[in-house]
């Protein structure tokens, strides 16, 4: 079973995260930002990773901790989970649309964590949500799995549907690149034999 689940405590956050990569898109998601749950959820839905996230953080002094350690945590929980990486696909890409909007995300789970961020709000908020964090989730997400990601919104107005569309590309592309490929036989999908991930 590939399966992890930790606790991450600061003086601005306390998380507790499990993940199933081989799971059915079960979540159990509360950070207090209804928001970023709704995200996450979809990530757990579309990805078939079994989620269960909570948070309780300083949000009497804004959302950016709970926003970035919640990404932090379910990334190391991620990252648990894929061991060596022994057997995976590796990539993953994925168009999403949503109405109006079409949202490209392609992932190499390297080892190598990189972002390339090419989207964009033009409200401050959605829900209760300040959009300048987002970006900062997926950067903060892809740092801890050990991830390249490359997330491009092609075209969209509305920004609850660019939002989302990111998120559910993530999911589908998550879903494809950590996947067990029967060919490799158990073999670490890397010429130079290891992709960083934990003994």
């Amino acid at each position: 079973m590939r399966t992890a689940s930790l606790t991450r405590k600061t003086a601005e956050t306390a998380i507790d995260v499990a993940v199933n990569l081989d799971g059915t898109g079960i979540y159990e998601i509360t950070t207090g930002i209804g928001f970023l749950d709704h995200m996450l959820e979809q990530v757990s839905r579309h990805s078939l990773i079994d989620i269960t996230l909570a948070c309780t953080g300083d949000l009497h002094v804004d959302q950016h901790h709970t926003t970035e350690d919640s990404a932090l945590a379910l990334g190391q929980a991620v990252a648990k989970a894929l061991g060596d990486r022994r057997g995976i696909a590796r990539y993953g890409t994925a168009y999403s649309p949503m109405d109006e909007t079409l949202s490209r995300v392609a992932i190499d789970i390297s080892g190598r964590p990189f972002l390339v961020w090419k989207s964009g709000f033009t409200q401050a908020k959605l829900g209760e949500l300040d959009t300048e964090l987002i970006e900062h989730w997926f950067h903060s997400f892809a740092g801890e799995v050990g991830m390249t990601l490359h997330i491009e919104t092609l075209y969209g107005r509305n920004n609850h549907h660019v939002c989302e569309s990111l998120f559910k590309g993530l999911a589908r592309a998550l879903r494809q690149a950590v996947e067990i490929d029967p060919r490799k036989g158990g073999a670490i999908p890397s010429t130079k034999g290891t992709l960083g991930g934990a003994a």
